[in-house]
Protein backbone atom coordinates (compact mmCIF):
# COMPACT_ATOMS: atom_id res chain seq x y z
CA UNK A 1 0.00 0.00 0.00
CA UNK A 2 3.25 2.49 1.02
CA UNK A 3 3.77 2.29 -2.97
CA UNK A 4 0.42 2.69 -4.23
CA UNK A 5 -0.18 5.96 -1.93
CA UNK A 6 3.63 6.77 -3.37
CA UNK A 7 2.39 5.90 -6.95
CA UNK A 8 -0.53 7.98 -6.50
CA UNK A 9 1.49 11.26 -5.45
CA UNK A 10 3.78 10.66 -8.43
CA UNK A 11 0.75 10.30 -10.67
CA UNK A 12 -1.10 13.42 -9.47
CA UNK A 13 2.08 15.47 -9.86
CA UNK A 14 2.77 14.45 -13.15
CA UNK A 15 -0.68 15.03 -14.52
CA UNK A 16 -0.02 18.55 -12.88
CA UNK A 17 3.55 19.00 -14.70
CA UNK A 18 2.41 17.77 -17.99
CA UNK A 19 -0.75 19.87 -17.59
CA UNK A 20 -2.90 16.60 -18.56
CA UNK A 21 -6.42 16.65 -18.74
CA UNK A 22 -7.28 13.98 -16.39
CA UNK A 23 -5.49 15.97 -12.85
CA UNK A 24 -7.21 12.85 -11.30
CA UNK A 25 -5.21 9.91 -11.11
CA UNK A 26 -6.73 7.81 -8.26
CA UNK A 27 -7.52 4.01 -9.26
CA UNK A 28 -9.77 3.20 -6.30
CA UNK A 29 -12.63 4.30 -5.24
CA UNK A 30 -12.45 5.40 -1.81
CA UNK A 31 -8.32 5.13 -1.20
CA UNK A 32 -5.59 7.43 -2.76
CA UNK A 33 -3.67 4.39 -4.64
CA UNK A 34 -2.52 3.22 -7.62
CA UNK A 35 -2.08 -0.50 -7.11
CA UNK A 36 0.32 -1.10 -10.25
CA UNK A 37 3.26 1.07 -8.43
CA UNK A 38 2.56 -1.40 -5.47
CA UNK A 39 2.61 -4.98 -7.65
CA UNK A 40 5.22 -3.16 -9.51
CA UNK A 41 7.39 -2.73 -6.51
CA UNK A 42 6.34 -6.14 -4.95
CA UNK A 43 8.05 -7.42 -7.90
CA UNK A 44 11.28 -5.82 -7.45
CA UNK A 45 11.53 -6.73 -3.89
CA UNK A 46 11.07 -10.38 -4.85
CA UNK A 47 14.63 -9.71 -7.35
CA UNK A 48 17.14 -12.04 -6.20
CA UNK A 49 19.83 -9.41 -3.99
CA UNK A 50 22.27 -9.97 -7.03
CA UNK A 51 20.58 -8.00 -9.20
CA UNK A 52 19.15 -5.11 -6.51
CA UNK A 53 22.61 -4.77 -6.05
CA UNK A 54 24.16 -3.74 -9.63
CA UNK A 55 22.55 -0.66 -11.33
CA UNK A 56 22.58 -1.47 -14.57
CA UNK A 57 20.88 -4.91 -14.01
CA UNK A 58 18.56 -3.22 -11.83
CA UNK A 59 17.99 -1.16 -14.45
CA UNK A 60 17.21 -3.49 -17.11
CA UNK A 61 15.10 -5.99 -14.92
CA UNK A 62 13.21 -2.92 -13.37
CA UNK A 63 12.52 -1.76 -16.60
CA UNK A 64 11.14 -4.98 -18.31
CA UNK A 65 9.25 -6.51 -14.71
CA UNK A 66 7.41 -3.20 -14.00
CA UNK A 67 6.65 -2.86 -18.12
CA UNK A 68 5.02 -6.40 -17.88
CA UNK A 69 3.02 -5.61 -14.48
CA UNK A 70 1.95 -2.47 -15.76
CA UNK A 71 0.68 -4.21 -19.37
CA UNK A 72 -1.03 -7.11 -17.03
CA UNK A 73 -2.56 -4.79 -15.14
CA UNK A 74 -3.74 -2.58 -18.18
CA UNK A 75 -5.08 -5.89 -19.43
CA UNK A 76 -7.05 -6.33 -16.57
CA UNK A 77 -8.41 -3.24 -16.29
CA UNK A 78 -9.40 -3.27 -20.27
CA UNK A 79 -10.99 -6.37 -20.31
CA UNK A 80 -11.71 -7.41 -16.75
CA UNK A 81 -13.40 -3.99 -15.79
CA UNK A 82 -14.17 -2.56 -19.27
CA UNK A 83 -12.36 0.35 -17.91
CA UNK A 84 -9.04 1.45 -18.97
CA UNK A 85 -6.96 3.96 -16.79
CA UNK A 86 -4.24 5.29 -19.54
CA UNK A 87 -3.59 4.84 -22.87
CA UNK A 88 0.29 4.81 -24.62
CA UNK A 89 -0.89 5.08 -28.55
CA UNK A 90 0.19 8.25 -28.96
CA UNK A 91 3.57 7.85 -27.52
CA UNK A 92 6.27 5.60 -29.29
CA UNK A 93 7.12 2.30 -29.55
CA UNK A 94 3.92 0.97 -27.47
CA UNK A 95 1.97 -1.81 -27.02
CA UNK A 96 -1.45 -1.95 -27.37
CA UNK A 97 -1.63 1.55 -25.90
CA UNK A 98 -0.87 -0.38 -22.33
CA UNK A 99 2.96 0.39 -21.93
CA UNK A 100 5.63 2.00 -23.69
CA UNK A 101 9.14 2.38 -24.14
CA UNK A 102 9.55 6.04 -22.77
CA UNK A 103 7.75 4.67 -19.61
CA UNK A 104 9.51 1.64 -19.58
CA UNK A 105 12.77 3.62 -19.23
CA UNK A 106 11.15 5.91 -16.51
CA UNK A 107 10.44 2.70 -14.08
CA UNK A 108 14.02 1.83 -14.83
CA UNK A 109 15.41 4.76 -13.74
CA UNK A 110 12.93 5.50 -11.16
CA UNK A 111 14.02 2.33 -9.69
CA UNK A 112 17.76 2.68 -9.60
CA UNK A 113 17.72 6.25 -8.24
CA UNK A 114 14.49 6.12 -5.80
CA UNK A 115 14.46 2.58 -4.43
CA UNK A 116 17.74 2.77 -2.02
CA UNK A 117 15.94 5.97 -0.46
CA UNK A 118 12.63 4.56 -0.27
CA UNK A 119 12.68 1.15 0.49
CA UNK A 120 14.39 1.51 3.64
CA UNK A 121 12.30 4.03 4.53
CA UNK A 122 8.99 1.97 3.87
CA UNK A 123 10.43 -1.03 5.71
CA UNK A 124 10.58 1.90 8.48
CA UNK A 125 7.40 2.72 8.62
CA UNK A 126 5.53 -0.98 7.97
CA UNK A 127 7.78 -2.21 11.10
CA UNK A 128 6.76 0.80 12.94
CA UNK A 129 2.55 0.03 12.50
CA UNK A 130 1.21 -1.16 14.91
CA UNK A 131 0.12 -4.86 14.37
CA UNK A 132 -3.65 -4.23 15.06
CA UNK A 133 -3.59 -1.79 11.92
CA UNK A 134 -3.20 -4.68 9.60
CA UNK A 135 -6.71 -6.30 10.09
CA UNK A 136 -8.70 -2.84 9.35
CA UNK A 137 -6.15 -1.94 6.45
CA UNK A 138 -6.74 -4.76 5.01
CA UNK A 139 -10.55 -5.15 5.63
CA UNK A 140 -10.83 -1.71 4.18
CA UNK A 141 -8.74 -2.45 1.39
CA UNK A 142 -10.40 -5.68 -0.17
CA UNK A 143 -14.16 -3.49 0.39
CA UNK A 144 -12.55 -0.49 -1.31
CA UNK A 145 -11.32 -2.90 -4.04
CA UNK A 146 -14.55 -5.25 -4.56
CA UNK A 147 -17.06 -1.82 -4.70
CA UNK A 148 -14.07 -0.14 -7.31
CA UNK A 149 -14.05 -3.36 -9.43
CA UNK A 150 -18.55 -3.82 -9.14
CA UNK A 151 -18.58 -0.03 -9.96
CA UNK A 152 -16.19 0.28 -13.22
CA UNK A 153 -17.41 -3.57 -14.47
CA UNK A 154 -20.80 -1.26 -14.41
CA UNK A 155 -20.15 1.88 -15.52
CA UNK A 156 -17.24 0.97 -17.47
CA UNK A 157 -15.75 4.15 -16.83
CA UNK A 158 -13.13 5.65 -14.66
CA UNK A 159 -14.94 9.37 -13.75
CA UNK A 160 -17.34 6.99 -11.90
CA UNK A 161 -14.32 7.22 -9.25
CA UNK A 162 -14.77 10.38 -8.72
CA UNK A 163 -17.70 10.01 -6.15
CA UNK A 164 -16.17 13.59 -4.14
CA UNK A 165 -17.37 15.72 -7.14
CA UNK A 166 -20.61 16.68 -5.87
CA UNK A 167 -18.81 17.32 -2.50
CA UNK A 168 -16.29 19.24 -3.54
CA UNK A 169 -16.71 21.09 -7.20
CA UNK A 170 -13.26 23.12 -7.16
CA UNK A 171 -11.83 19.54 -7.69
CA UNK A 172 -13.66 19.29 -10.84
CA UNK A 173 -11.60 18.63 -13.81
CA UNK A 174 -12.01 21.39 -16.18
Amino acid sequence: MFYSFLGFLFEVAFARLTRNPKRDRKCRLLLPLCPVYGLGACGLLLLPEGVRERPVLLFVCAAALCTAVEYAVGLFYEKALGAPFWDYRALPLNLGGKVCLPFSLLWGGMTVLLAPLLQPFGMKLAQSAPHWLAAPAAALFLVDSGLTFYLLRTTRRTDALRWYDRFFPALRQT
